[in-house]
């Protein structure tokens, strides 16, 4: 059975739930511009209203967690965000490929790390005379 939502039925805390975050987080989010902050539905006063966000927020939400997991800093997701209403294809690959530049960088290092690792384990195994070689395990080879 498939679960309809209502376009403008949650609570900040209900798409809080729904992006996987806390509720602070989506407060932080539209102190920087990320996630509009809509206006408070019901009785005004003392409690004012509640604010209410529907399928739309949550897939914004949910786009700034992937970027930000893709290292994406919170300016370049405010851009990304700006350039998904352009047609300005080039920029979005400029920042597109930027991220793997880094994300490549990244990786090279995660693999030297994991050599040493592995020399590491190999050479503290292969003799139980001794000191682990544990500061010559990290040289470079």
């Amino acid at each position: 059975m498939v679960q309809h939502h209502d376009v403008q039925a949650l609570t900040i805390s209900g798409l809080a739930r729904r992006g996987d975050v806390g509720v602070e987080t989506v407060r932080y989010y539209q102190r920087r511009g990320l996630l509009q902050t809509p206006e408070r539905s019901g009785v005004a006063g003392l409690g004012g209203g509640i604010r209410r966000y529907g399928d739309e927020d949550v897939r914004r939400l949910r786009f700034i967690r992937a970027a930000q997991a893709a290292g994406f800093t919170l300016e370049q997701i405010g851009e990304l965000m700006a350039l998904d209403a352009t047609d300005d294809r080039a920029r979005a690959r400029e920042l597109a490929r930027e991220r793997i530049a880094a994300l490549d960088a990244r990786i090279d290092e995660l693999e030297k790390s994991r050599a040493s690792l592995k020399r590491l384990a190999s050479e503290c195994a292969s003799s139980s005379a001794g000191p682990c070689p544990i500061l010559t395990s990290f040289e470079t080879p």
